[in-house]
Order: C-alpha cells, then sequence, then structure tokens
C-alpha cells in the first residue's frame, strides 16, 4: 500500500464512522445477535458477526431472522436488538473511545463533519446525544437510508451531498472492512484506524491512503489533510 508521504491539506470535510471510531461497541452488537440467535435456538458465531458488519439495520435484521428460523420479521428483530443496544448505552457500556472526544471537537472546529454509519437513526442519536456530539455534526446518515448498506458507497456519498461537497473533496474515517471498502468507492481519502477485535481485510486496507496508530494519529492526519480557513 502507498501512503502519501505527509499532509497535502487538499480536503475540505470530514466523515467519520461510528462504531470503532468514536465508540467501542462492535462487541455488543454481535452479544445482541448472539443473544437473539440463542434466544431461538441457534448459535452466532464470528463467522456470521462478520458477514453482517457493515450491512444496514434492515440488512441484518433480515439475515439474523432467516439465520435464527424466527417467524419475526426484519422490523421486530431490528427492534428487539436495537432496544439491547439502547439498553446497553443507558448502562455505561457505549463510551467514548481515548481521544474521540478531541477529535470531532477539534477537526469540527475546522470543518463540516458528518457521520456515515451503519447503525439505526435511533441510536446514532441516542449515542450522540449521550456524549453531548450531536452539534458538533453538520449532517448524519444512517445506512438505513440508503439503498445499499457498507460496502457500497451510497451512505458515505449522502454523507458528502449533505455536506455539500464533492465526495472527494472528503476524508473518511473507518475500522472495518466493508466500511473501509465504502468509503474507498465513494472516492473518498481513507484513513484506517483498524479494529483491532475485528482486523479488516487486507484488500480494504489496500484502499485506505493512511493506516493510523490510535485516534490521536487519526486527529493530527486529518487537521494537516484540511484547507484553511473552512467554515463549519
Amino acid at each position: 500500500m502507498t501512503q502519501p508521504e505527509g499532509p497535502t491539506g487538499v480536503h475540505r470535510a470530514v466523515v467519520f464512522d461510528m462504531d470503532g471510531v468514536l465508540v467501542e461497541s462492535e462487541h455488543l452488537w454481535e452479544r445482541m445477535w448472539a443473544r437473539f440467535a440463542a434466544d431461538h435456538g441457534t448459535t452466532w458465531t464470528g463467522e456470521q458477526t462478520r458477514q453482517v458488519q457493515g450491512m444496514s439495520a434492515p440488512e441484518w435484521a433480515s439475515f439474523l431472522a432467516r439465520f435464527s428460523g424466527t417467524g419475526k420479521t426484519a422490523a421486530e428483530t431490528e427492534r428487539e436488538v436495537v432496544d439491547g443496544m439502547i439498553g446497553a448505552l443507558d448502562g455505561g457500556e457505549i463510551e467514548l473511545l481515548a481521544g474521540a472526544e478531541r477529535m470531532v471537537v477539534e477537526v469540527s472546529d475546522r470543518a463540516s463533519i458528518a457521520l456515515a454509519s451503519s447503525a439505526p437513526r435511533r441510536l446514532i442519536d441516542a449515542v450522540l446525544d449521550r456524549h453531548g456530539l450531536t452539534e458538533r455534526f453538520t449532517a448524519t446518515v444512517s445506512s438505513a437510508e440508503v439503498p445499499k448498506g457498507k460496502p457500497s458507497p451510497d451512505v458515505y456519498l449522502a454523507a458528502a451531498g449533505k455536506l455539500g461537497q464533492e465526495a472527494a473533496a472528503c476524508l473518511a474515517v473507518e475500522d472495518s472492512s466493508n466500511g473501509l471498502r465504502a468509503a474507498a468507492a465513494a472516492g473518498m481519502t481513507v484513513v484506517a484506524i483498524p479494529n483491532s477485535d475485528y482486523p479488516p481485510a487486507e484488500d480494504a486496507l489496500a484502499g485506505a491512503a493512511y493506516v493510523a496508530a490510535d485516534l490521536d494519529d487519526v486527529r493530527e492526519r486529518l487537521l494537516g489533510e484540511l484547507v484553511e480557513p473552512v467554515g463549519r
């Protein structure tokens, strides 16, 4: 993979993923999916998690309902799982990752930022509200609000549109295979922050312009890549 030698200062906006970038919640999604499957007599493994990572809520709910052999609809399945995630948030289990708040604050002081997440709308809103970050984001988009979830580029293209920017003028921050693929397919410059528990595939990482060590590294890279000044 070829990485840039240094900041270029040519980008005008940043689009962040949520799970694994702002908060550590991938393990909670896996717990909720596994619990739902177990309640219906089936065993959910890491293989199923890898299959659904990046899918929109309607997509993974449909998969989970079929996999579990339940008579519940995708909408009912989604509601039950997301209720569990909201409960985890209320219980203090979905906290910001180290460096996430500083990253969002400093980057949003320099540029318009958006969120492009596979999480459903009500969880996106709840997470940002709980952590006092709602006003920092010019736009937020759930994969459920576009035709196809990640790895399709739809959610990233929608986020760029809401920011009033071409995708090529945007930086994207992603941690998972399908997220990295989606951002790259949208034509954004991708900064990867690999999830250590769910490492991205090599082909997905190959589409990133930079692989960061931690969120402080991500923040410094983003600030160096943004043009000055950029109004929010």
